[in-house]
């Protein structure tokens, strides 16, 4: 059994946008940037969706806030973890 393709954890759309927003993405290597990803995602709560215009609508801005600081707290604790004790790209 399969769960549907659509499904996903809605924190990732705030992970990769604050990985982005840090340039953590062009700082360390593919494999650092998985484990990295883990480490963040694990520390979140999960909040499964189909639709992420579906969850959009429904989420309050005060809720969307608590999300993004929670995300920034979580890609922290990830850095000090993994980020620094991994390889970076090549200068």
């Amino acid at each position: 059994m399969q769960l549907h393709e659509d499904i996903h954890n809605f924190y990732e759309k705030f992970v990769l946008e604050e990985i982005i927003n840090r340039k953590l993405n062009e700082q360390y290597t593919d494999d650092v940037m998985a484990d990295f990803c883990c480490t963040v995602l694990n520390q979140l709560p999960a909040r499964y969706i189909r639709s992420d215009v579906d969850m959009a609508y429904y989420l309050s801005q005060t809720e969307r806030m608590h999300m993004q600081q929670r995300v920034q707290t979580a890609i922290d604790v990830a850095i000090s973890q993994i980020a620094k004790k991994k390889p970076q790209h090549e200068q």
